[in-house]
């Protein structure tokens, strides 16, 4: 497998092998080409259009010594169709964290065209994803059968068999990437987000996060907040909440959205394929195929079973998006007849594999950015202790989110902090969008970054919508604010609330980038 120092598929001949990191300012100017096609790490596809140009930024390894050892950041952008009205660049980072740029951004660049009229729309690999030095654990054929296993273990065997798996998940991860594995914290991706601002010739950072992307764009404005330009979080990550407080807030999050599409199955009447004539009644359904499904797998794809765990994490799957709920609706109907291929084929979007049965670097990125940001360590006694209180919150996804708590137990680097420092007095505003629907980064997280960001500079907006994320519903509300804040520079009121139409149909922030597979 290849090491910590890989170099970027996006090619530059130009620059220097092992050139030297520099100081804290002065990144070089970048060199764009044309872009290869993304590598198994970035989740793999075609090549992105030719006006998508590529570049590697070279940056420290460990930004405690600034003149040691560098690596790769791959980075991708379209520039600007009005040149002459540019703004600059707009950096984005989709989340995860583990998600990559390089793939992503292409792929959601409709979504975002009319930010690109006046802003070269950037986006990165960030350090141990894709092709920025990437974190890597498990082989493809293991990673099948660590996805498969019993992440909601209910008897001793079964929790010897979860702990030894998650053992041997860290084991490879350290075997394969240790020496990357120390520095690719969220501080230190910010720090990247700073030499990317350099490279890119702008005085200040224009700046859009996603999910995940909210957290590491509260830390950069921590770090840097008289570089802040115009920024918005979407999808905002709770900056209190420590390991367990968002694991339980995820298991809430998740089990309002499984509600809400219940109960939209049900007021479609006999257009519902689910049994039950209440939304209390399809869940219920949903727990004894759970059952079932632990009991004895049924048949998904190929030769590959559908357990309770990929089923569990298909579903998940589908919540990050009201678009996904027909296919959630068609994959649980199916189940429930035996047959698991498109339960198990969202499942495996959510972890990042793809029809070839390849996986993206993006579950081991993310396990090794969670555990070197959090200090968060759970023993097997505190996790038993608490899933009374999982289970509780979400009936279905309870268990699978309460043991995931002890996936950093045992992590072979130590983490830096329960919770990140995000306040930034002095930063120009920040727009902040919360959605209540959001089963991923709860509605409440926007209101604690914007407390936690400070006064004057977090300016919060209110999306009563579903799925993950509020921009990419194409409500025109929200959109309409977002550009003009990025656009203009107008600042929307604070609290202004945006309430789609009861018939709109809504879609995710970004192609399905995950907080993190259940259980994982």
């Amino acid at each position: 497998m290849a090491g910590a120092a890989s170099t970027s598929g996006c090619s530059d001949s130009g620059e220097e092998k092992t050139p030297k990191a520099g100081g804290t300012e002065g990144a070089p100017p970048l060199k764009w080409k044309d872009c290869e096609a993304p590598t198994t790490a970035e989740g793999g596809g075609q090549a992105p259009p030719k006006d998508w140009q590529c570049a590697t930024l070279h940056v420290p390894l460990d930004y405690a010594d600034p003149e040691g050892e560098t690596i790769p950041l791959a980075l991708i952008r379209a520039k600007a169709r009005n040149q002459d009205e540019r703004l600059g660049s707009l950096v984005f980072n989709f989340g995860g964290p583990g998600g990559s740029g390089i793939t992503t951004l292409p792929g959601a660049a409709k979504e975002y065209e009319a930010l690109r009229e006046r802003y070269d729309l950037v986006s990165f690999d960030p350090r141990g994803v894709g092709r920025s030095a990437p974190v890597l654990c498990l082989d493809d054929k293991q990673l099948d059968a660590y996805y498969a296993s019993d992440s909601s273990p209910d008897t001793p065997e079964a929790e010897k068999a979860y702990l030894d798996n998650t053992r041997k998940y860290q084991q490879a991860c350290e075997a394969n990437s240790g020496k990357v594995l120390p520095y690719v914290g969220t501080e230190n991706a910010a720090r990247d987000l700073d030499r990317i601002r350099q490279a890119l010739g702008d005085e200040k950072l224009h700046y859009f996060g996603i999910s995940y992307g909210t957290e590491l764009g509260g830390v950069y404005a921590h770090l840097f907040p008289d570089k802040v330009g115009r920024a918005v979080f979407d999808a905002v990550v709770d900056p209190t909440a420590t390991s367990e407080e968002g694991a339980l807030g995820q298991a809430e999050g998740f089990q309002l959205a499984l509600g809400n599409f219940a109960q939209d199955c049900v007021d479609r009447g006999d257009e519902c394929r689910l049994q039950g004539s209440t939304a209390k009644e399809i869940e219920e359904n949903i727990i004894k195929l759970q059952k079932q499904l632990a009991a004895r797998p049924i048949p998904g794809i190929g030769d590959r079973m559908l357990t309770e765990s990929s089923a569990t994490n298909g579903i998940a799957q589908a919540l990050y998006s009201q678009e996904l709920w027909p296919l959630l609706e068609q994959g649980l109907d199916e189940a429930e007849g035996g047959q698991g291929q498109l339960l198990m084929a969202l499942s495996d979007a959510l972890n990042g594999r793809d029809q070839n049965g390849n996986y993206s670097n993006i579950g081991a990125a993310n396990t090794a950015i969670n555990c070197v940001d959090s200090k968060d360590r759970y023993t097997l006694e505190q996790t038993k202790a608490k899933l009374p209180a999982f289970r509780a919150a979400s009936p279905v996804f309870g268990d699978f989110l309460g043991w995931a708590m002890m996936g950093c137990t045992g992590w072979p680097v130590p983490g830096t902090a329960s919770t990140p420092d995000v306040s930034a007095p002095g930063a120009d505003p920040i727009l902040v969008i919360g959605n209540t629907g959001d089963p991923a980064t709860p509605y409440e997280g926007a209101r604690k970054m914007v407390e936690r960001l400070g006064p004057g500079v977090g300016v919060e907006l209110t999306y009563k919508g579903e799925g993950h994320g509020a921009y990419n519903s194409g409500d025109p509300c929200v959109q309409g604010a977002v550009n003009s804040y990025l656009l203009d520079g107008k600042v929307p009121p604070a609290n202004t609330v945006c309430t789609p139409p009861p018939d709109a149909t809504q879609s995710p922030a970004q192609p399905s980038v995950p907080v993190e597979p259940l259980g994982a």
